[in-house]
């Protein structure tokens, strides 16, 4: 969709039916990192077709390929990609330049570099530094498998060393310096090279993981929890709604299966069956007035639009990553909340969301700052209000490329 904008509206503000979700981006991209370093021994099934995964995916080919003395390797804006590729590049034959988008130069990266160059890994800034494009020279002769680093920064970074840890020679030994945020992705990191035979102990804040080859296995990807919020916020502000989600799992992996509950404090009701959830509109609301992203900050966005819309004056804690995200999300939602008069109010690391100015425009302009979840957050505001005009759409092919598809199926219309 290379349209500079689009327009939604919904007639009835009513939403009734089933969405097949793509495979999460989050255990794609870690099943690729096993699987390139299984060699041969790992089969992926129901892999996502996230713009990300595809630039992962095509970032492994090129690792591999024939060709120059120096290959560059552009990421574009893929986060998770650069984290991993990060570490992984340390592993194969050659020189690489590591780069990606613009906004991708200005997300750090040098806690991660810190802990490979401790273990002997010979990365070089190629401008700033503590930021790509990275010079990395592998193989890398290990000279250290036990590394400290910080829990509360990204947890990509940890996922980033675990993934590879069991292909070095001496393996790692990870401290976790502090309380860890976004825990859930790193169990899920965890629990996928279990998957493969890779096997870890966790001890206190410690991670040990021992060289060791990965055994004949086959990955299954579960649909996206992450691109399930955003139907659970379609629920939340249709005047009636039921959607099914194939596929979806209680027992899941991925931290952002938090929202079945999150959401039941603002009337959607989630029920598990064999084949999936079924998503329901009720009355059942909550008075909760807190809510602790720091173990799912994907969802924080949509959250805070569905409790905008329904004027519910809440309060969020846990949103200190979202600040090295695709934009800066906290400054980019107070941005788009305040055209419908809307406030996010920072008090520490608390932030209360203040509803009493709320209105309806005519029409509502919102921005996406090249971030595929302020697009997919804001555009179930068109069962709320007459018409959403949303800039630079296409920015939703980095996680969820049916997205404006899988609306125009359930009663959206865009133009």
């Amino acid at each position: 969709m290379g349209h500079a904008s689009i327009t939604l509206s919904h007639a009835t503000k009513q939403v009734n039916g089933t969405v097949q979700l793509t495979g999460s981006k989050s255990e794609s991209n870690r099943a690729l990192i096993i699987q390139a370093l299984s060699k041969g021994k790992v089969q992926i099934k129901n892999l996502s077709s996230a713009d990300d995964t595809v630039l992962l995916t095509a970032a492994l080919q090129q690792a591999h390929a024939a060709g120059e003395n120096v290959k560059t390797i552009d990421i574009g804006p893929a986060g998770t990609a650069m984290r991993f590729m990060t570490s992984y590049l340390n592993l194969c034959t050659g020189q690489f330049v590591l780069t990606g988008s613009a906004r991708m130069q200005q997300r750090p990266i040098g806690i991660l570099v810190d802990a490979l160059q401790h273990m002997g890994a010979s990365i070089a800034y190629k401008n700033q530094p503590g930021y790509p494009p990275l010079h990395i020279q592998g193989p890398f002769q290990q000279a250290n498998p036990e590394v400290a680093i910080k829990g509360d920064i990204s947890s990509q970074y940890i996922s980033s060393l675990l993934l590879v840890a069991s292909a070095t020679e001496q393996g790692l030994s990870l401290k976790i310096e502090g309380e860890l945020t976004s825990r859930p992705y790193v169990t899920m990191t965890l629990n996928m090279l279990a998957e493969a035979g890779i096997q870890h102990t966790w001890e206190g804040n410690t991670i040990q993981i021992k060289p060791q080859a990965a055994q004949e296995s086959t990955i299954y990807i579960e649909p996206d929890w992450s691109a399930a919020s955003y139907w659970y916020a379609m629920v939340a502000l249709s005047n009636a709604g039921e959607v099914r989600l194939p596929g979806l799992k209680r027992n899941s992996l991925q931290g952002d299966r938090e929202i079945a509950d999150i959401m039941t404090h603002f009337g959607v009701n989630t029920t598990f069956e064999d084949e999936g959830i079924l998503l329901q509109k009720t009355t059942i609301t909550s008075d909760k007035q807190l809510f602790d992203f720091k173990e799912c900050p994907d969802l924080a966005q949509t959250v805070v639009v569905v409790a905008s819309a329904l004027k519910r004056d809440v309060s969020f804690t846990g949103l200190e990553t979202l600040k090295i995200k695709e934009t800066d999300r906290i400054a980019a939602l107070q941005n788009e909340i305040a055209k419908y008069g809307a406030k996010l109010i920072a008090d520490g690391e608390t932030y209360h969301l203040k509803t009493a100015d709320v209105k309806e425009p005519a029409s509502l302009d919102i921005h996406t700052y090249e971030d595929h979840r302020m697009a997919m957050a804001f555009a179930p505001l068109a069962l709320v209000f007459n018409a959403v005009n949303i800039h630079e759409p296409q920015v939703v092919e980095k996680s969820y490329p049916s997205y404006w598809e899988d609306l125009s199926k359930l009663g959206f219309s865009i133009k």
